[in-house]
């Protein structure tokens, strides 16, 4: 499944409140504001999730995590192979909280190619960003850990991390799009992501701990259906 930008991609992670029966509600939701807008929304459920909401929706569905192993006799692992058959247009890793090893990540990226699903590579500073675009994943995804969660978006308190990040890719490999996440609550956030030349944003609890998951979807996607 092609991907266009610009991209919000809600990451599920291991909550309750997007596990299982209420996985396919939110990426239904997600689906109806994505195809009501125009806007590409993607989501990443849990690996329990994932086939599931893949056969629910028509929306491109990220795996949260893969590991660089061929099928065989890997028990608790998760191959690129698997995922795609579950339905996955791609994956993410090394995000913060289930970090991956670079030569692991250079081995994924490769592979993912080969199989032809989309690769979203997460980083913590500009340097770790600029280096992981240089293994050429689709995207990189810039989220300072310590502003994970906190409902403070980096586009705002840490524009320069973000905007160093977009201006090192360009340098190491142009072709890989720059993300932006951590704290992105807000279509405010996501248009001051788009302005430091990001293509959009990776977030989480911004949308899955949200009382009105519609609401806090359509204000992600109100600065962009307002550009188009």
């Amino acid at each position: 499944m092609k991907v266009e930008y610009p991209l919000i991609l809600i990451n599920f992670k291991a909550y309750a409140e997007s596990s299982g029966k209420r996985a396919i509600e939110l990426a239904k939701v997600a689906e109806e504001v994505s195809r009501n807008t125009g806007v590409t929304i993607a989501v990443a459920p849990q690996l329990t999730d994932l086939a599931l909401v893949a056969s629910q929706v028509e929306i491109p569905v990220f795996s949260q995590h893969v590991d660089s192993y061929d099928p065989g006799s890997r028990t608790g692992h998760v191959t690129l192979e698997a995922v795609k058959d579950a339905g996955a247009t791609g994956t993410m890793v090394n995000h913060s909280e289930r970090r991956v090893r670079a030569d692991e990540i250079d081995v994924i990226v490769k592979k993912a190619k080969k199989l032809n699903l989309l690769t979203v590579v997460c980083s913590n500073t500009p340097e770790v960003t600029a280096a992981m675009a240089a293994l050429g994943p689709n995207m990189v995804a810039i989220e300072p850990p310590e502003l994970i969660g906190t409902g403070i978006p980096v586009s705002k308190a840490k524009p320069e991390v973000v905007l160093d990040s977009v201006n090192l890719v360009k340098k190491v490999n142009p072709e890989v799009k720059v993300l932006c996440g951590a704290g992105i609550t807000t279509g405010e956030d996501v248009e001051a992501a788009l302005k430091l030349g990001t293509v959009g944003v990776l977030l989480a609890s911004g949308v899955v701990k949200a009382k009105d998951w519609k609401a806090a979807i359509e204000s992600l996607v109100k600065p962009i259906v307002r550009k188009a």
